[in-house]
């Protein structure tokens, strides 16, 4: 089951409020007004959407409410009651036979687990059964990727149209040098743009894709190890040999997260 992901708004909430902070501190309450600029922003969001519109198609674009909804839920693999489901199964297939399983599905809450099962108990091969479910997984991420592309897209196109905002801006000034009055809010066009397309694209939506990425990655190697017992289940391999198996996912992920978290800290230093 999905949580809602309180990272994803908190980090948002941290990064304008460092903005805020770090203006409010330096120049007063009438600084952070003046950096609002609703022109500055209608140019970069407008035409961040206009090149989505242009480089996506329609059906691709409707995919952008519930990617933007996966950036803010979450979802616990317990990756250990996997291993206990599966050692169960395989355990009560030893005992019972194949066709055993089909009775004991409805307990069973994960769709990909239950496909697997059900090829298993029609007396599919496992190198077959392998193939169909990976190219599930295949086609799984390439879905992912189209929604995590628009993210990605719009991350490279608001740093571009904030420029724009500001060649608007620079043109505006330069247009009426002769008037001072006008030196002053054209030059906000001019850099505020920029700063919004930076903001928005490295605190909203290259963080995002980054965090749809990991979540693929993340759903991929569940499903992995749901192949490989799915696997060990229909070849009748011994419920101890399988949980070991299984486990060895476990804590290989785990050694990799380590030596991600090891590089971290050494790159830091």
């Amino acid at each position: 089951m999905k949580k809602f992901d309180i990272l994803t708004p908190i980090g948002i909430v941290v990064g304008i409020g460092t903005l805020l902070f770090a203006v409010f501190t330096n120049a007063g309450l009438n600084s952070v007004i003046f950096f609002i600029q609703i022109a500055a922003l209608s140019i970069v969001l407008g035409g961040v959407i206009a090149a989505l519109l242009i480089g996506f198609s329609s059906q691709d674009l409707k995919l952008l409410p519930s990617v933007t909804r996966e950036a803010f839920r979450h979802k616990d693999n317990d990756l250990n009651y996997l291993i206990d489901t599966f050692s169960n199964l395989s355990t009560k297939a030893r005992r019972e036979g194949l066709l055993a399983l089909e009775a004991g599905l409805d307990e069973v809450d994960d769709p990909f687990i239950k496909k697997g099962v059900m090829l298993a108990v029609d007396g599919i091969e496992p190198d077959i059964i392998k193939d169909i479910m990976m190219a599930e997984v295949v086609a799984m991420e390439e879905r992912h990727k189209k929604g995590r592309r628009l993210f990605e897209k719009a991350g490279e196109y608001a740093p571009a149209w904030g420029m724009v905002g500001t060649l608007v801006g620079l043109v505006l000034m330069l247009q009426d040098l002769e008037d001072p009055a006008t030196l002053g809010p054209n030059m906000a066009l001019a850099l505020i743009t920029t700063l919004y397309g930076t903001v928005l694209a490295n605190m909203l939506f290259l963080p995002i894709a980054s965090k749809l990425e990991q979540k693929t990655e993340d759903e991929v190697f569940v499903k992995q190890i749901i192949i490989e017992g799915v696997i060990g289940v229909q070849s009748g391999q011994n419920p101890k040999i399988l949980e070991e198996k299984l486990s060895a996912f476990v804590k290989e992920n785990g050694k990799e997260n380590e030596m991600e978290e090891q590089e971290e800290l050494a790159n830091e230093a």
